[in-house]
C-alpha cells in the first residue's frame, strides 16, 4: 500500500466520473492507495468544478471529504510566500494554484508522491532541484 499520497484534481475527477478516459485506471490505481489521501482547497475547488455537470460528482468529493478518505492538511495562509514564488518560478509553464500547493506539500510530507495525471509535474522540482515522486498512468 502505498501512504502519503498527495491527490491533484485529475485523478480524482477521474475516479468519479465514469465516463473519463482514465477512470478504470484511477480504480485500479486507488486500490493500492493507503487511506486519507492528502490534498489542498485548491483541488477540491477545481475538482467540483469539473465535476458540476457529473450527476452527484460534487457530491461525491465532498463525501471523501466527510469521510476523512480525503483530508486538506495544507493551509495557503501558511505557505503563500511560498507558493508565489512557485508560479512565479513556473509562469512559462504556467503554474496553477492547484499545482504550486502541490508542489509545497510535497515538500513538506516527507516521503510523498503525488497521484496526477498532469505531464507538468515532471517538470516542475520540489526544495528547488528535486524531482517529485509522482503516481501517473503509463499513458501519458
Amino acid at each position: 500500500m502505498k501512504s502519503k499520497v498527495i491527490l491533484d484534481t485529475s485523478p480524482l475527477v477521474a475516479f468519479i466520473d465514469q465516463g473519463d478516459n482514465f477512470h478504470g485506471w484511477a480504480i485500479e490505481t486507488w486500490k493500492s492507495l493507503a487511506i486519507p489521501l492528502f490534498t489542498c482547497e485548491a483541488v477540491i475547488a477545481e475538482s467540483c468544478f469539473l465535476l458540476r455537470r457529473t450527476y452527484g460528482g460534487q457530491d461525491a468529493v465532498m463525501s471523501m471529504l466527510e469521510a476523512g478518505v480525503i483530508k486538506i492538511p495544507f493551509h495557503l495562509d501558511d505557505e503563500i510566500g511560498t507558493i508565489r514564488e512557485l508560479m512565479r518560478r513556473y509562469q512559462n509553464v504556467p503554474m496553477a494554484l492547484a499545482d504550486a500547493c502541490l508542489v509545497r506539500m510535497s515538500e513538506l510530507i516527507e516521503g510523498s508522491e503525488v497521484l496526477t495525471l498532469d505531464s507538468d509535474f515532471r517538470i516542475y522540482r520540489k526544495n528547488k532541484n528535486e524531482v517529485i515522486d509522482l503516481i501517473m498512468s503509463d499513458k501519458l
